[in-house]
């Protein structure tokens, strides 16, 4: 069961809120403050909080950069402050949704699930992430990136720098890496392309000199570690 932990001081939307997200199966904790928020978390995890932005020891903005620092769960803004500044802070702090009072109930529940689902899907792809200073692969959706840059590789090229980047700092002969493209199209890669495919991820590294990708000569080919 997924907990949500609600930061809410007005009694009357506590009683209302909490009532349907245990009815939509969540976990519901109640807070009615910062401090009492911030000491929650010695004892409970959560999957979600959602936050007022008017607190009677503070606001929901300082919490919610405190939560993000320390616990890195979606955050969705639940407040009666409309102003544009206010939303444009929200988002820009990390959360994942910015709601109005007075809410729909079933719209409600629908962008926690979102909020909650997006979550899954960004713990999923991170914890398999293949990185190697700079140079960072996601295996889940198939990016690469340089930094901030993201490098656009075909099949082959991600193929290839995947099986490197699983084991960087080692030495990968030429067959290695024929055997882990082996097939992947149907077809055989030769040695010829394998020099052109090379040649081609390093152009879109921007590793011409070979920082990234060291030749070791009459051995292979290394990742080099930073």
């Amino acid at each position: 069961m997924e907990r949500i932990l609600l930061v809410e001081d007005n009694e009357a939307i506590v009683l209302g809120l909490k009532y349907l997200l245990e009815q939509e199966g969540f976990e519901t904790c109640v807070v009615g403050s910062v401090l009492d928020a911030r000491k929650i978390f010695d004892d409970k995890c959560f999957d979600m909080a959602l936050l007022d932005v008017t607190l009677p020891d503070g606001d929901g903005f300082t919490l919610c950069k405190w939560i993000m620092d320390n616990h890195k769960i979606p955050i969705i803004f639940l407040t009666a402050r409309e102003e544009e500044s206010d939303v444009v802070k929200g988002f820009e702090l990390g959360a994942v949704d910015y709601v109005m009072k007075p809410f729909r109930n079933r719209e409600l529940i629908s962008r926690i699930r979102n909020g909650l689902r997006r979550n899954e899907t960004k713990n999923s792809d991170e914890s398999n992430l293949l990185k190697c200073g700079e140079l960072c692969i996601h295996p889940e959706s198939g990016k690469t990136f340089v930094g901030e840059k993201e490098v656009n590789l075909t099949k082959l090229e991600f193929r290839i720098l995947s099986a490197m980047l699983s084991h960087p700092g080692k030495i990968f002969s030429r067959e290695e890496i024929l055997a882990a493209v082996w097939d992947l199209y149907g077809n055989y890669v030769n040695d010829n392309t394998l020099s052109v495919t090379m040649k081609r991820i390093r152009e879109k590294l921007g590793d011409m000199d070979g920082n990234i990708i060291k030749t070791v000569r009459g051995m292979g080919y290394r990742l080099e570690e930073p």
